[in-house]
């Protein structure tokens, strides 16, 4: 049989011609060293060089670690030794220690020796504890002095090989060789100690092309390899499989089995000549070094051969010697998920065949050995041969008395009581084959499952299958592909049943004798079963179970581990790693049982089985409840608050979830619960949540949408004190607050913006926000501060200025009586008009061009000795007030807020704007149901008080949209107009008067005016440099 090796190349890496190789023993380095002179490591885990020696101009024939000194020692042909720190790359010494080419360098394993050879015939000792001091030099070679290797079994003798056709054994402290080999034709190029078992070998190459096995201790050549077709270059025993490796310059490397030396396979990279081969003790992975570049190849698996029984004895193989631990011998020791087992090992003996599987019988009392192509099965506790055979592979079946073995690609075996009782002759190639229930035999790109005992197809699967797993019960199996795992059913009395009819079966066997009961996309690397509940390790080492296709994660591994099995008695799972290490991790049957029994609808039995199970696993079975659509039965198991707040969340169970967000206090569950009442309309619970969270995003969407003006003035005043400048710029602007966004602007330095806002939205602010503009950007650039224009100072290069302040005033105390948003229907599309045309035309009827003072931004109510106005035009006119009707003398205040301002109207008639929007809009917080009536209209004769925001009340009842402050209209440039006639004793013309009846009115009336009249105005009317699209006029 030949081994099963799985050969993959790992790492490439072009360079010139490397002499030698060497891996690290701890970090994932190759050390070449090249005939050009330099030395390199290189990380074949990352594919990168991590260091560079520039050594001498001619060839490095040979480098070693010293991994203890964290050094590289290198010979040269200019016979110098060199030792650099591979940390610091500093060179720690240098020294000529031969006086020709130095071949090779042996390091000791534990003294502080190095051995050099050279072509001057001589093996020199340096002791670097003494100052790098030569300590003894070894003479007795003929010919140049080709390699040395300590022997791992006596570190206090070496061998040496040599072109004097010979192989010397040396001991340190002797300078006359203690054996000489011989039975080469030509030079022997390289030699290698067997490392393993008790096996006195020696392994050399040499020029002759063959390879040979010598035993050192009878001096006897016990074996000549012959396969290539030119020089041996390098040889060695593999350190952890039964494997002799041989370069040469034929460019191949081939692999010989070490205990039966039969050519298991040939490598060849095509890079030309072999130089170097070189491995590291617990790895599978080889370097090899050539003409052309270096390649590292990783051989067979790295899975330990091993098995562990139900009573939880492990037995497992260190090559040919076989050891065994019992987990239950620790008695009271304590043990911890993902530590180390300190257990005992035992000798149990060896096998005659080198292992590559080792299987328990189902019931523990036999221990199958298969390798080499035989198989032998001996007793568990004597270890004791019971029967032998030809295999190429071995399994157990359903009981301990049936096993198969696979003797060929076509030819499968059954054995009952350990006596031959069956042959199946499958119709294709057969890779391989798997025991349990049922005998599983893998084709190319299918699986076929026989029956036991009459050896007839039961069915056929068509998965690449890469491993059988079959519960204890053998109702259930796992078939493992590459990319992913099926879980089928087994339907045992159907099958039977048909096989017993003696009807007839066509080769892809009994249609419904596996059910698919899930499909779990992952590669498994080992499994095995508990009861309905499927533990394995998968390809990202993480060990996870599946019970009903809900896969669960137990643990995240932290290096590669393979399953042993499941004691029951212990609640434990039992993992090794590749040096044989044995780690528990606790899986409790009682959770895999409860888990199961929800899945078959036992929901009584399991809420028993639940009461067992200790709390700390409740939020597990709560996950699992959860993704088996049963959120109420997991939010009752749950114990975790975050996890229970969001299973109540999701059951839309607000009140719990209140409860539970108040028990954390958490932001981010109070936003995420605040959102959920919002979608669900419970606005007060809304409310709570976005203040509990300080989610002032979603408050500004709650009081945005429902017209809240006193809860968009807390916003705002709570956003600037969080810092949060946009959401409360766009509060103040909502709210019609302009001076309160130009005044944020100027606080957060964002003065471009405030000008240009003031220029827009309040023209009577421009020359103040100019001036702090200019101060500021004085600082960086004094001439770019110089050209910008002051309103105050360059008054021609804003037209339309005075214009836009009157706008502006007038825009102010129309603002000061906003409207209920609950009457947005009746007045929709109403405030859509150019209010610099209505300011012009009213220039054109008398005003002065240059309009009232600049300073006029905002007009107080009306003298009170001035006569009424007719009802209707006092009623119409009350958003115009007395703005443009000023005396020139008189003082007008400045304002730089909204604040509510009421207009005073006679007796007995109405103002819309104060009254509605005194009642309806600010009377007090109102309540968040349905809007309340409309107040009865009740005729004022003094302005009406400003409005005021009262308190919110305990509850959060939404309330009806409170009026808000259309913003003013941009200002656009006005054509100058002509001297105003005397105005009338209300300080407006009758032109005027009617005019603003107009106005307020929204009916957009023309003035009247015929063509003579806007020539003499000598009026632009198409001047819109304000960018605004001027409205048509009636």
């Amino acid at each position: 049989m030949p081994l099963r090796l799985d050969i993959k190349k790992v790492f490439t890496q072009r360079s010139d011609r490397v002499k030698s190789v060497e891996l690290h023993p701890t970090e994932p380095w190759i050390l070449a060293s090249l005939y050009n002179g330099h030395v390199y490591i290189w990380n074949y885990a990352e594919q990168s060089m991590v260091k560079s020696f520039e050594v001498t101009d001619l060839p490095v024939r040979t480098a070693k670690f010293v991994p203890r000194k964290q050094w590289v020692v290198c010979g040269a042909d200019d016979m110098f030794v060199r030792v650099y720190n591979y940390n610091t790359m500093d060179k720690v010494k240098q020294f000529e220690a031969h006086t020709d080419y130095i071949r090779h360098i042996a390091v000791h394993p534990t003294l502080p020796y190095i051995l050099t050879c050279s072509d001057d015939m001589l093996i020199k000792l340096w002791d670097w504890d003494k100052g790098w001091a030569c300590t003894q030099i070894f003479e007795g070679h003929s010919h140049y002095v080709m390699q040395l290797v300590f022997n791992p079994k006596d570190t206090n003798t070496f061998a040496s090989a040599s072109l004097d056709r010979t192989i010397k054994v040396w001991s340190l402290g002797n300078p006359t060789p203690n054996m000489t080999l011989e039975g080469h034709e030509k030079g022997v190029n390289c030699i290698d100690y067997y490392s393993g078992g008790d096996r006195p070998y020696l392994v050399s190459g040499a020029d002759d092309r063959l390879v040979k096995v010598w035993d050192y201790q009878t001096k006897a050549c016990i074996q000549t390899l012959d396969g290539h077709s030119h020089n041996i270059s390098t040889v060695c025993f593999h350190p952890e499989l039964p494997l002799i490796l041989t370069g040469s310059e034929d460019g191949t490397v081939k692999l010989w089995h070490s205990t039966t030396y039969r050519l298991e396979n040939t490598l060849n990279y095509g890079m030309e000549r072999v130089w170097a081969v070189a491995y590291v003790k617990g790895s599978n992975s080889i370097a090899v070094g050539y003409d052309e570049g270096c390649v590292m190849v990783k051989l067979g698996r790295e899975e330990p051969v091993a098995s562990m029984d139900a009573s939880g004895k492990i037995i497992w193989s260190r090559h040919n010697e076989v050891q065994t631990v019992n987990v239950k011998s620790l008695g009271d020791v304590e043990e911890t998920d993902g530590e180390r087992l300190p257990l005992a090992v035992k000798d149990l003996g060896s096998s005659d065949i080198y292992p590559q599987s080792l299987q328990h019988s189902p019931n523990g009392r036999f221990v199958t050995v298969c390798g080499d192509g035989e198989y032998v099965i001996y007793t568990a506790l004597a270890w004791r041969n019971k029967s032998f055979g030809q295999a190429l592979e071995f399994v157990w079946g359903d009981d301990s008395n049936v096993f198969a073995t696979r003797e060929s690609s076509s030819t499968i075996k059954v054995h009952r009581n350990f006596k031959e009782a069956l042959t199946i002759k499958v119709p294709f190639s057969a890779e391989a084959i798997y025991g349990g229930q049922l005998l599983g035999v893998k084709g190319q790109d299918f699986i076929v499952f026989y029956d036991w005992a009459t050896g007839k197809v039961v069915r056929r699967i068509d998965v690449a299958a890469r491993g059988v797993y079959w519960s204890e019960g053998g109702s259930l199996v796992a078939i493992a592909s590459d990319a992913s795992f099926y879980l089928l059913e087994y339907q045992r009395d159907l099958a039977e049943s048909v096989l017993a009819s003696g009807q007839e079966v066509d080769e892809d066997g009994i249609e419904d004798a596996f059910e698919l009961t899930s499909e779990i996309p992952e590669k498994i690397r080992t499994g095995i079963w508990v009861g309905d509940c499927f533990i394995y390790n998968n390809a990202a080492w993480r060990l996870n179970y599946c019970v009903g296709g809900e896969v669960t994660t137990l643990y995240h591994l932290d290096k590669p581990m393979y399953l042993l099995g499941y004691l029951a008695s212990q609640s434990r799972v039992y993992l090794m790693d590749k040096d044989f290490n044995v780690v528990p991790y606790t899986l409790l049957l009682s959770v895999v049982e409860y888990k199961t029994l929800v899945l078959r609808g036992d929901m009584d039995t399991a809420a028993e089985v639940l009461e067992t199970i200790p709390k700390d696993q409740y939020n597990s079975i709560a996950k699992f409840l959860e993704a088996k659509g049963m959120p109420e039965q997991a939010l009752e198991v749950a114990t975790d608050p975050d996890y229970r707040f969001e299973l109540a969340v999701s059951l839309g169970l607000l009140d719990l979830a209140l409860e539970l967000a108040g028990q954390s206090d958490n932001e981010s569950k109070w936003r995420q619960l605040g959102e959920l009442a919002l979608s669900n309309g419970q606005l007060e619970v809304a409310h709570q949540c976005f203040v509990r969270a300080k989610d002032l995003g979603g408050l500004l969407l709650l009081h945005s949408s429902h017209g809240n003006a006193q809860g968009m003035a807390e916003l705002a005043a709570m956003a600037e004190a969080a810092g949060k400048q946009n959401i409360a710029f766009v509060c103040q602007f909502l709210l019609g607050r302009l001076d309160e966004c130009i005044d944020l602007l100027v606080g957060c330095g964002r003065l471009p913006e405030a000008a240009f806002f003031a220029r827009t939205y309040a023209p009577s602010r421009m020359t103040e926000v100019v001036k702090l503009w200019q101060g500021d950007l004085a600082k960086v650039n004094p001439k770019a501060a110089e050209s910008l224009a002051n309103p105050e100072e360059y008054p021609n290069l804003f037209p339309g200025i005075e214009d836009a302040l009157k706008a502006e005033a007038w825009l102010r105390q129309k603002a000061a009586h906003p409207q209920p948003a609950a009457r947005y229907p009746e007045v929709e599309g109403a405030h859509m008009e150019d209010i610099l045309s209505r300011v012009a035309e009213l220039s054109l009827n008398g005003l002065p061009a240059n309009g009232p003072p600049a300073a006029a931004a905002a007009a107080p109510p009306p003298p009170a000795a001035a006569p009424p106005p007719a009802p209707a035009a006092a009623a119409e006119a009350a958003g115009m007030d007395d703005l443009l009707g000023l005396d020139q003398d008189e003082e007008v205040p400045q304002s730089h807020g909204y604040e509510a301002e009421a207009t005073a109207v006679e007796a007995g008639e109405e103002d819309v704007f104060a009254a509605e929007a005194a009642e309806d809009a600010f009377a007090g917080l109102p309540d968040y149901g349905a809007p309340p009536p409309p107040a009865e209209p009740t005729p004022v004769a003094a302005p009406p008080p400003p409005p005021t925001f009262a308190a919110p009340p305990p509850t959060f009842a939404p309330p009806p949209p409170p009026a808000f402050a259309a913003p003013p209209a941009a200002a656009a440039p006005a054509p100058a107009a002509p001297a105003a006639p005397a105005a009338t004793s209300s300080g407006l013309t009758p032109e005027e008067e009617a005019l603003l009846a107009e106005d307020d009115d929204l009916m957009g009336d023309d003035l009247g005016l015929d063509d003579a009249d806007l020539a003499d105005a000598d009026v632009n009317l198409d001047d819109d440099s304000w960018g605004l699209e001027e409205e048509k006029k009636d």
